[in-house]
């Protein structure tokens, strides 16, 4: 699966290590009929780049060289309280001089507060333009829409990042993923039969899917 005709901005230097669990692995074969388990490898992706890391930076490398092909000059996305992925969204928007938009959905009555520490207080720190508060299930598709013409109501431009970057252009992350996970499995002897991964908004789990059923993995 070649990736190389479609814009990518790079924002790590490098491939996330691949590591062994070796004392993680020995408590889990404890468990284990027998006392035999599988050894267990990590892909350190909390090593990725833009403050500091975390999966969403593969997919924002699609997102964002997608939103500079298209001459937005601000990123809209959303979130929960304390979202990872507007963190990220946001340093993405900071390293390449655009502005930064969130919805935060309230998923529980009163659990937003602006001034709480934590990724809060990253939102202040790396300058977010500005936040809307909507209750939980709220239309998140429809309150980034209204931001983003509120934002061409200005004169300028918005791109729309879905909640997690999950799209089919931000999965693309996990598919090079993928080949970089190929790569290190040859260059490292380890001959992998499980992958598990977390799936919230489910774009890390479908772009690794399609990466190893592209390279036949």
């Amino acid at each position: 699966m070649d990736l190389s005709r479609i814009a990518r901005r790079r924002y790590t230097p490098f491939a996330t290590p691949l590591e062994l669990m070796p004392n993680f692995s020995r408590a889990l074969a404890a468990t284990c009929p027998g006392g035999k388990g599988p050894d267990v490898w990590i892909k350190r992706d909390d090593m990725l780049g833009l403050f500091p890391g975390g999966n969403k930076t593969r997919k924002l490398e699609f997102l964002v060289a997608d939103a500079l092909a298209q001459g937005a000059d601000t990123l809209v996305t959303c979130g929960a309280p304390q979202s990872n992925h507007c963190r990220i969204t946001l340093a993405a928007a900071v390293k390449e001089g655009l502005k930064c938009r969130f919805v935060i959905e309230e998923r529980v009555p009163d659990s937003y507060d602006e001034d709480a520490s934590g990724n809060h207080f990253m939102f202040r720190l790396l300058g977010v333009e500005a936040i809307t508060v909507v209750p939980g299930g709220s239309s998140m598709v429809d309150a980034m829409a209204k931001m983003a013409s509120e934002v061409e109501a200005l004169g300028r431009k918005a791109y729309i990042i879905p909640g997690g970057g999950s799209n089919a252009l931000g999965g693309l992350g996990y598919v090079a993923c993928a080949q970089e996970l190929q790569q290190q499995f040859f260059d490292q002897g380890v001959v992998i039969d499980r992958v598990v991964v977390g799936s919230g908004s489910s774009g890390t789990h479908g772009g690794l899917l399609a990466g190893f059923l592209g390279n036949h993995i």
